[in-house]
Parts: structure tokens; sequence; C-alpha cells
């Protein structure tokens, strides 16, 4: 017997747009999730083709409920409960600010060479004069 009920910030928790369920209801609740362009409850019921507008924080999502998904899956998984209808170009934007963010800082475990590297790296040097 599948639930008929399923609430909103459940669902969008559920298929991995949110990684809480707080943060989904908080969402919800602060305007930034849409349904037929007007600010949707966190306890809206979630029907099939549903579509709903969502703004999480790092991008802007247009997702149409294909499926209703109770309990939080693998992402492999979620995302057969949904399709993406975000727009290319938000998509596009997304890529870019996504570039935006490198901060310069050296990546873990990649910093200065060891005393053999140096080493290594002197012998080569040498080699090519």
């Amino acid at each position: 017997m599948e639930k008929e009920k399923l609430r909103l910030d459940k669902y969008l928790w559920s298929i991995r747009l949110f990684k809480t369920r707080r943060l989904a209801t908080d969402a919800c609740n602060s305007g930034k999730v849409k349904y037929q362009e007007e600010s949707a409850k966190p306890g809206k019921n979630v029907h099939l083709g549903d579509v709903y507008d969502v703004r999480t924080e790092g991008r802007r999502w247009v997702v149409k409920v294909t499926g209703l998904l109770h309990t939080r899956l693998k992402y492999e998984e979620a995302i057969k409960y949904y399709t993406d209808l975000t727009p290319a170009e938000e998509l596009e934007k997304a890529k870019v600010q996504a570039a935006s963010f490198f901060s310069g800082k050296r990546l873990s475990k990649i910093g200065r060479p060891t005393k053999k590297e140096r080493r290594d790296l002197d012998d080569f040097m040498d080699g090519e004069e």
C-alpha cells in the first residue's frame, strides 16, 4: 500500500535538493520554494506532475515530480523521482559561479615538496642545463 500524502519539505529533502529536512522547511518558509508562482508551504502535499521552482544555496532548480519518494535514498536512485527542467542559462550561470569560487589556496596534501622530492627535482633541473 503506497502512502498517499507526502509533505513538500520531506520530498525536497528525500530527492537530495537539501542536506537536511530542516533546511528544506526553512527554504519553504522563507519563500525560496514556489509552486505556480506562489510560495509553497512545507506542509503542502506533493502530487505527481507538480512543478516547483526551488532556490538552494548554490543554484536555482525547476523540478517536475515524477514519483513520490518518502525516504532518502542514494543520489543515483533519488534522481529517478524528479525531472530537472532548469533552463540551460541557469546551469551555465551555476558553472561560472562555481569556477569563480576558487580561492587560490593550495589543495590539501599538495604543498611544499618533501626533501626527497626536492632532491629529485634539483637533479632533474641540473640535467637540463
